[in-house]
């Protein structure tokens, strides 16, 4: 029989571990730090006011259009209905940014002091 060496080779990979190490982070429980918390609740007040303001927007386009449609398809029967319901479309367009403002606003105020705890902690840590 022949002499054989019998070796045991072993090749590190950097990209193979940061791949090991991502798939993991995907399935342990989450903490969340204070920085997290800070920037999850700063996000959070703009939502509601963005979603309201939009949808208000939205139907306002869509009752502009629909007046616009009023007075220039059916001018003989609609057009008086028309102008109205087009002005009507203008004020909720120019409503959506007042309304976005004045939630956003509201939405601040009910966090500020959780805000306000976060960031002084976050600067005493420092």
């Amino acid at each position: 029989m022949e002499n054989q060496n019998q070796t045991f080779h072993y090749t590190y990979s950097a990209r193979q571990q940061e791949e090991i190490q991502s798939i993991r982070k995907k399935y342990l429980p989450k903490e969340e730090d204070k920085m997290e918390q800070l920037r999850r609740l700063d996000q959070g007040t703009t939502k509601k006011g963005r979603i309201l303001s939009i949808t208000l927007g939205v139907i306002g386009c869509l009752l502009l259009g629909v007046g616009m449609c009023c007075t220039m398809v059916w001018m003989e029967q609609l057009f008086i209905p028309g102008i109205i319901i087009g002005l009507i479309g203008i004020g909720a367009v120019i409503a959506a940014y007042p309304l976005y403002t004045r939630v956003t606003r509201k939405e601040r105020e009910k966090v500020a002091p959780q805000i306000l705890q976060l960031t002084e902690e976050l600067s005493q840590a420092k």
